[in-house]
């Protein structure tokens, strides 16, 4: 599985949330909705996730391995400090 593309639109309000990003694998499908988080030890990123009727949240679409996780984070990350912080910028390009 490779990432063939990733959109990111930053986020510039305060906050800790930082942008939210859609990825492309294979140029056949597309996860959105990955958001960029500021933590206490850096960025992160956090999957696509619903409310359930408990209150609690779980993700709708995740890596499988904390291999393909590190991997799809890196290049998110990677993408995102590449970008200018322009508000409302949306950075995009094949990986």
């Amino acid at each position: 599985m490779q990432i063939t593309d990733v959109r990111i639109r930053r986020i510039t309000k305060e906050g800790k949330l930082k942008a939210v990003v859609s990825i492309t694998m294979d140029e056949e499908f597309v996860v959105h909705d990955i958001k960029v988080i500021e933590g206490e030890k850096g960025l992160f990123i956090a999957m696509p996730s619903k409310k359930t009727s408990d209150g609690e949240y779980r993700d709708v679409a995740h890596p499988i391995n904390s291999g393909t996780r590190e991997r799809i984070q890196q290049i998110i990350l990677d993408k995102f400090a590449e970008m200018p912080d322009e508000p409302n910028e949306v950075g995009e390009g094949i990986i």
